[in-house]
């Protein structure tokens, strides 16, 4: 964690008990949800909400959140490293606000703004890393298995801000995360490399997988030169009866997978999304605590 705050920046600044409560309490706030009894946690808190890079789905959960817990959320119009210094941005947000969460491209203009703020600091997405996304996807992950110890994540998918995300996990968590995909897109970055992450080529990871994620095809692929790990109902059909699939949006059919996948029973990217709201809920309940 940076300094004395309870910031989420990367999936592992909190530590392995966190997370399991921040997951566990997902899977509460969930049935809150459903019955209309959400606790009111965020009561007397005031929440600044900042979107400079596009999206609307985080974004949006963490707006409804806010408000059905009680808080106070403010959608603040800034764009970092444009007119103002990013520390003193921090330092006249921290003057109003009790909780800043951020959306923005780099991760490196966040932990800026982390390391001046006063107050603690999400991440809602980057393009190096999109935790909240991974930690939406555990909790759901939770709710169908039970437990989030030994899964085999595999994700088809180009290193971006979907699988690093994973990877952090993988850091954090008692997970196997293996990237499959072309050489030239394997994950590198030695700050993600540790003993319960590896890549391959090789499409027969997914077999005896417990999760399989996709993200979009990176933009510069040539031609049609990753049909070969394309998601079909042919290959979903040779998965474990009990895997699940998760195709991160937005979902490009035809590309990282077919339109029929979609349909598939182990597909469940719908009911998963649902938990992002839950997650981030959770994850906010544990910032403030």
């Amino acid at each position: 964690m940076t300094g004395s705050a309870r910031n989420f920046l990367e999936f592992h600044d909190v530590p392995e008990a966190g997370l399991r409560s921040i997951v566990a309490r997902a899977g509460e706030l969930a049935r809150a949800w459903d019955k209309r009894t959400m606790p009111q946690s965020l009561a007397g808190k005031r929440i600044a909400l900042i979107a400079d890079d596009g999206g609307w789905r985080n974004t949006t959960a963490f707006d409804l959140g806010i408000q059905a817990m009680g808080g106070l959320c403010v959608h603040a119009p800034i764009g970092f490293n444009v007119r103002e210094e990013t520390g003193d941005l921090a330092g006249y947000l921290g003057n109003w606000f009790d909780m800043l969460v951020i959306r923005t491209k780099e991760l490196a203009t966040l932990k800026a703004v982390a390391a001046a703020s006063p107050v603690p600091v999400i991440n809602a997405r980057t393009r190096s890393n999109h935790p909240c996304e991974t930690l939406g996807d555990l909790a759901y992950i939770e709710s169908r298995r039970g437990a989030i110890d030994r899964l085999k994540v595999v994700g088809v998918a180009a290193d971006a801000n979907i699988l690093r995300s994973w990877t952090e996990a993988s850091i954090a968590l008692p997970i196997e995360v293996v990237q499959v995909f072309p050489e030239r897109w394997h994950v590198s970055d030695t700050a993600l490399l540790n003993r319960r992450f590896r890549v391959s080529t090789d499409m027969g990871e997914l077999l005896n997988a417990d999760v399989v994620i996709t993200d979009s095809w990176p933009g510069d692929a040539v031609g049609d030169s990753l049909a070969g790990y394309r998601i079909g109902t042919d290959l979903l059909d040779r998965l474990r009866k009990d895997a699940i699939y998760l195709p991160c949006p937005p979902v490009r059919r035809g590309e990282e997978v077919t339109a029929e996948a979609m349909e598939h029973p182990l597909c469940q990217s719908r009911a998963a999304k649902a938990f992002l709201l839950h997650a981030q809920n959770a994850l906010m309940e544990w910032v403030v605590a």
